[in-house]
């Protein structure tokens, strides 16, 4: 008899899913894969949360992220944007042929 009523209340994925907004899709479907990969019912019950949350607009991305990475396979941890270094090609060449003079010229 209570083994019926732990599997009637179980822990069910929430499904708000909103394609038409593509940064909250984006969060869905993390939030999906890391509550298909969770093994604990804890887990599950606090994925929820945090999912909810967000969804009523209580929580940001970036509080949601970083609480998601922990329940999450793929990142160990979420810092935030990381800044990518670019550079013109002629830019470049040039520092490539400078140091190739003076690594002739340093043997």
């Amino acid at each position: 008899m209570e083994e019926e009523k732990a599997k009637d209340e179980s822990v069910s994925k929430l499904i708000i899913d909103e394609p038409s907004d593509f940064r909250f899709h984006a969060a869905y479907t993390a939030y999906s894969k890391a509550w298909d990969n969770a093994s604990s019912e804890e887990d599950k019950v606090k994925l929820n949360e945090i999912m909810h949350s967000l969804s009523e607009g209580k929580t940001s991305y970036t509080v949601f992220y970083g609480e998601l990475s922990h329940f999450r396979e793929e990142f160990t941890e979420y810092r935030g944007r990381t800044r990518i270094r670019g550079q013109r090609k002629r830019d470049w060449r040039r520092s490539e042929a400078k140091k190739m003079r003076s690594s002739r010229h340093k043997r």
